[in-house]
């Protein structure tokens, strides 16, 4: 059996478990690896943040030292609120709908954090860091906080568990919102009502940040299969295949666009990757896809900024 069939029937059959959650992380963290924390996926949240750092220097109207971020999706290690903490964000406010995080987690990533500071890396996702902060986390890296709250407390970060449909915040109460790899999760109806709530929550000239992952994302375990593979299924077939653990809504990127028309949220700037047309040409696209483009079926990931 392929690898993809195998993890897509194993994750099946666990979101009919009771405590599945729990369940998956065992799965994750001792099966597919998926809780450890490697050089590749820590990049990949420093140029996250790098980015969504990028995005509000350049449309942003408030100072960093008065704005408040929310993040969606907070993951298990607080890779993006630690960098936005470095670069001056007064908090930062990440939301889940379920907590991953512990102590433990968030110290490695924060001596991640730290080392590469340390040895010069990180200047290439963050130039400037905040000499006070990074003194912060220099401390809660020596000397770890016993309280288990400590440590967000000490970078500025408010952790909660919360359903975003439904956000316990007041109107016009953020600066900046940002998501990374998370709108991919999210089934469309749902996904509508979360960036509803965001308008809502965000300030009039607030800036909305969040990086998009299209492919495939069994393709990211198994190499049998290319990025493009998920598009071969009708919607039908998918829903046998897909599960509530880790859900892929397969959304094209004029999908996300439409949904933003529809929510009367001006899109200010877009960047692609433009992905594979070969790679897509290998795939039997399902016929249910005939009204993309195949340019706008191979794009693999990209920011949407508002």
């Amino acid at each position: 059996m392929a690898k993809w069939m195998l993890k897509a029937a194993v994750q099946k059959a666990i979101s009919y478990l009771p405590f599945k959650e729990r369940v998956n992380f065992f799965f994750q963290k001792y099966v597919t690896r998926g809780v450890d924390l490697t050089d590749q996926h820590f990049q990949y949240k420093l140029e996250a943040a790098r980015d969504h750092i990028r995005y509000y220097n350049k449309y942003g109207t408030v100072a960093r030292e008065q704005a408040r971020v929310l993040e969606l999706g907070t993951g298990w290690y607080p890779i993006v609120p630690t960098m936005l903490f470095l670069a001056g964000f007064e908090r930062t406010v990440s939301i889940d709908i379920r907590s991953w995080m512990t102590p433990e987690r968030q110290l490695i990533g924060l001596r991640k954090v730290l080392a590469y500071h340390d040895d010069g890396r990180l200047a290439a996702y963050l130039p400037e860091v905040r000499p006070e902060r990074l003194a912060v986390l220099r401390e809660i890296c020596t000397s770890p906080p016993a309280v288990d709250t400590a440590i967000s407390d000490s970078i500025l970060l408010d952790a909660r568990v919360m359903d975003a449909t439904r956000l316990d915040f007041p109107d016009h109460d953020f600066d900046l919102i940002c998501s990374n790899n998370t709108f991919e999760h999210v089934y469309p109806t749902v996904l509508e009502r979360i960036l509803a709530e965001f308008r809502r929550v965000l300030k009039p000239n607030g800036v909305m940040s969040h990086f998009i992952d299209l492919s495939d994302h069994f393709a990211h375990l198994d190499p049998s299969i290319n990025i493009y593979h998920f598009l071969r299924f009708s919607r039908q077939q998918w829903r046998l295949i897909d599960n509530d653990i880790q859900p892929q809504n397969r959304l094209r990127w004029p999908d996300y666009l439409a949904m933003y028309d529809r929510l009367n949220i001006p899109v200010v700037e877009e960047e692609i990757l433009p992905g594979s047309p070969q790679l897509l040409g290998e795939v039997a696209v399902h016929r249910e896809y005939a009204g993309y483009t195949p340019e706008q079926l191979a794009i693999s990931h990209g920011y949407i900024v508002s």
